[in-house]
């Protein structure tokens, strides 16, 4: 049965479901593949793949589309639009090079960066660039006015000229790590054209286009890293469209959606949007045929098993994928600093988990990581989210991806004294009980006087609605100095915690954030320990340090 379904997947790819030559409405785009035209021109692209190489279509299955599309006699220009060298532990564990090698291997023709390209720093992000055979371009991303890459690339298929101009969203400078865009000073020297309401970055866009034109392209191919969330503005994809001319399509990612839309850029034209997505659930493409129309669309894996494995494809890809793999071991085994003292999220002597219900040291360590990269004012990690020791002697990446394994994002947020308050003692209610959102705190100290009922109210759902009643949390100190109820204070954690509400913690979710979902937790301790510690976790971590001071009687 497993092999009629497989032969059967097989020839609707190859045949194909759908034949179209106009963009589908949102009605329509549940609508799959068409790999059946011949002697068009077809870009294929990727985006937001996150290092996903066992998910969706893999990077064999793009390799098979590929080569089905070029067998029917059509060009094929492969292109990837950002976000695809962080996310899963293959990329973590290799700075992201194991899928620059994967997408050499695959042999894409051009790429843009997305926010998460700059997660391992800027020094790395620029030897990934050279590590690729493909080149990246960006008509906006720049270093003190100067552009760091080409605004375009311009191909010519079949007597055809297609322009690709790259875009990255300005927004970037709040969804990666600020300080890898500043120099020593914390001066930003890199920049991508934000600002001024979007009209500096629309100018670039113009400009590029223009230039692009202006050198004999027939078609100009918008490759961004945008998206279509309201919060993005003024920097969306139809912000972009509608104040700029000359794009004829515009393929985007950031916002991991598949909508495919047509509408007016500046002068009333027609111009396709098109996304793909997350980690490889579909490929897109923009078709144009001989006699010059233009169709959008998807080749979608809707299917939780990976394709290559269900459809049994064939693809030097395999080997690739396999040797990735394998690399990953030798990863995962590499010492990367080395610990002077056990970091325990249990009593040594009785067992029992403390890091769920009191102050340790490993909680202050992560804690204290994620305060470390983002510059905040005060930190907190969920005890829940630190699942393993770090013991004396050396250390792994393996070591360190046990202690934070679900791959929660690291973001910033303004929050009130008050809603810091609320939080601290949300985090208290529970005790002596266990919580997986007992926080360990850096950057702030405090009391929890345990003998005060605790007044935290929680609706059906335990979310918190409200205190009510004296605080247990008293003598709050952040820097040294009395927490002020109404001062506006930078607050570093995942989100988990601050923007999925994740544990309860309700206060945080409509707030002003800073950083938007910057680096992995576990990039984030990586990077406190081997250049925050200089590789080495030294005695200042072999207690607890007084962050949490129990009064268990009232004074």
């Amino acid at each position: 049965m497993r092999k009629l379904t497989a032969l059967v997947l097989t020839l609707l790819l190859l045949f194909g479901l759908i034949s179209c030559q106009k963009p589908l409405t949102p009605s329509e785009q549940s609508s799959e593949v068409n790999i059946v035209a011949e002697n068009d021109i077809i870009i294929l692209f990727t985006s937001d793949v996150h290092s996903a190489v066992d998910s969706g279509w893999t990077y064999s299955g793009i390799d098979v589309i590929r080569r089905e599309l070029i067998k029917k006699g059509n060009k094929v220009v492969l292109v990837d639009n950002g976000d695809s060298v962080q996310g899963e532990v293959l990329a973590t564990m290799t700075d992201g090079e194991a899928i620059i090698k994967l997408m050499n291997a695959v042999g894409y023709d051009i790429a843009i960066m997305g926010n998460h390209e700059f997660d391992y720093g800027m020094d790395k992000f620029f030897e990934l660039v050279e590590m690729a055979d493909f080149p990246y371009i960006s008509c906006n991303f720049n270093r003190q006015g100067e552009p760091v890459f080409e605004s375009y690339v311009i191909k010519e298929i079949g007597g055809v000229k297609l322009a690709f101009v790259g875009i990255t969203t300005p927004w970037t400078l709040k969804s990666s790590t600020p300080k890898y865009f500043m120099d020593d000073r914390g001066n930003y020297i890199y920049g991508f054209m934000q600002g001024d309401d979007g009209k500096s970055l629309y100018s670039a866009v113009q400009k590029a286009v223009d230039d692009a034109r202006a050198e004999g392209a027939d078609y100009v191919i918008a490759m961004a890293h945008l998206g279509n969330e309201a919060e993005l503005s003024p920097y969306t994809y139809a912000d972009i469209l509608s104040n700029t001319t000359g794009i004829d399509a515009l393929v985007d990612g950031h916002s991991h959606d598949t909508d495919r839309v047509e509408m007016k850029n500046k002068a009333g034209e027609t111009v396709y949007r098109i996304a793909c997505g997350t980690k490889l659930e579909a490929v897109g493409y923009v078709r144009i045929t001989p006699e010059g129309e233009i169709a959008t669309g998807l080749y979608r894996w809707q299917n939780s098993e990976n394709a290559v494995l269900v459809l049994g494809l064939e693809s030097y890809l395999n080997k690739a994928i396999a040797d990735a793999k394998n690399e990953l071991s030798k990863a995962l085994s590499q010492v990367v600093a080395k610990s002077n003292v056990d970091l325990l999220i249990n009593d040594p002597g009785t067992g029992v988990r403390l890091v769920r219900n009191q102050e340790t040291a490993i909680g202050n360590l992560c804690a204290d990581a994620f305060r470390y990269v983002s510059g905040a004012d005060i930190a907190f990690a969920n005890g829940g989210g630190v699942r393993n020791d770090i013991l004396k002697g050396d250390i792994t990446k393996e070591d360190i991806l046990k202690v934070h394994p679900f791959g929660n994002m690291l973001c910033v947020c303004e929050a009130t004294g008050q809603e810091i308050l609320d939080a601290l003692e949300f985090s208290a209610s529970a005790w002596p009980s266990e919580t997986g959102g007992w926080i360990c705190p850096s950057g702030i100290s405090y009391e929890i006087h345990t003998y005060i009922p605790s007044g935290v109210v929680r609706d059906e759902n335990g979310m918190f609605v409200k205190v009510d009643g004296e605080y247990r949390v008293k003598n709050v100190l952040v820097g040294g100095q009395s927490l002020d109820l109404n001062k506006t204070y930078t607050l570093a954690a995942h989100n988990y915690m601050l923007q999925n509400m994740g544990d309860g913690y309700t206060m945080f979710t409509d707030n002003v954030y800073t950083q938007d979902c910057v680096m992995i937790d576990n990039q984030v301790l990586i990077t406190y320990i081997t250049e925050g510690l200089k590789g080495v976790i030294g005695e200042e971590y072999a207690e607890p340090q007084g962050r949490i001071t129990f009064v268990e009687e009232q004074p």
